[in-house]
């Protein structure tokens, strides 16, 4: 069973974790620049001062399977007692991904394409994240890129045995970084309600995860302080709970292609196509709904999904993110971003449609409708 520690110092419990593991070797997995300027360096390195310490810091934005299997090698040769993940989302989905696939037999690649099943558990990871938004210290998913096509390692012994929330290591993030993890916050809750996988405890954390990005993420990325950093911490945290069981939807699966290809950061690539895809589901009908709850459960998600964000309709629903979304400096527009011919729409069209993620959308997802909706982004 998971355990989680939320809150200001909460840091505090990871030496106690270690010594309850009987950890004697320590594999940190923490990419230098973030995990300095973050203050979790100044308060873990005391924490680890009675511990052999082995450092893996090749870590990229989008994590690939040659950074995995660098810290694989990293794993084998020094074969510690416990991992330590310090990071954003992509430092913890690398050190999940080590973690897993250090103790299988083959090639790695292999269980990434889902071609082998996991079977043996790696060491107890720790994830103490240093960024508000993809929740991945509370999922048993690994973003995983094999060339430009993304994959989800996917597996109970892939999620961290401990989680450590201690939004202090948020507090100096930049207001682009702030703005962009915390809209992947805000579309992970937004999609895991609507999600055909949603179950009642998904939904709560869900429900809770997006009120508390409405009220707090403009002025975390505006005008930061102690209380929003906090609850934008616990946002992203719910938010990972919520799709640990739920999954994420369309959103997602769209926004890979779009951070692939033209550079997107991949909260602000999740958060574009969001505003369209509530008037999308929407307008679900008996002929086109994929949730077996049938399309009055669906209609009535989305209708508490507006009541939760504070508004009567979708079409207001969609103007609130949509205004959020200018008023911490995101860009609307995809012919700004890069997204600027036919061609490079047709990119995201045929990129962007695993099967999984669309299937789990609760309104039937097609070509069609990607490419109304992203012409209507231009």
């Amino acid at each position: 069973m998971e355990k989680h520690f939320f809150g200001a110092g909460s840091i505090k419990e990871l030496k106690g974790i270690l010594e309850q593991e009987g950890a004697k070797k320590i594999l940190l997995v923490a990419e230098k620049e973030a995990y300095e300027k973050s203050g979790a360096k100044d308060a873990i390195v005391p924490l680890l001062v009675s511990f052999q310490v082995e450092e893996f810091s090749d870590i990229l934005p989008n994590p690939t399977i040659e950074q995995v299997e660098k810290g694989i090698a990293v794993f084998r040769r020094f074969q510690p007692d416990v991992v330590l993940a310090v990071g954003g989302g992509s430092t913890i989905d690398t050190a999940k991904a080590l973690n897993a696939l250090a103790v299988q037999e083959g090639e790695p690649a292999s269980y990434v394409r889902k071609e082998r099943k996991i079977e043996k558990e790696g060491k107890p990871l720790i994830a103490v994240p240093t960024t508000a938004g993809t929740g991945a210290e509370a999922t048993q998913f690994a973003v995983v890129y094999l060339g430009k096509t993304k994959h989800s390692l996917a597996h109970p012994f892939v999620l961290p045995v401990y989680s450590i929330v201690d939004a202090r290591f948020t507090f100096s993030l930049p207001p682009r970084i702030t703005a962009s993890t915390g809209m992947d916050a805000l579309s992970q809750a937004v999609e895991s309600f609507w999600s055909a996988k949603s179950t009642a405890e998904s939904k709560g954390y869900a429900r809770e995860a997006i009120q508390l990005a409405f009220q707090s993420l403009e002025k975390a990325v505006n005008n930061p302080d102690e209380e929003v950093r906090t609850a934008m911490a616990k946002a992203a945290y719910l938010s990972g709970r919520a799709i640990n069981i739920a999954e994420t939807t369309a959103c997602h699966a769209v926004s890979y292609p779009i951070t692939s290809y033209f550079g997107v950061p991949h909260g602000h690539a999740t958060a574009l196509t969001l505003p369209s895809m509530i008037l999308f589901n929407g307008g679900v009908g008996e002929e086109d709904c994929t949730d077996e709850r049938g399309v009055d459960y669906v209609r009535k998600t989305m209708d508490e999904l507006a009541e939760i964000m504070g508004v009567k309709d979708g079409r207001e629903a969609k103007e609130k993110i949509e205004k959020l979304m200018d008023a911490i400096g995101l860009e609307r527009k995809l012919e700004k971003l890069g997204v600027k011919t036919q061609e490079n729409m047709e990119t995201i069209v045929s990129n962007g449609f695993n099967p999984e993620r669309v299937k789990n959308n609760p309104r039937l997802f097609t070509e069609e409708a990607l490419r109304s909706i992203l012409v209507a982004m231009m």
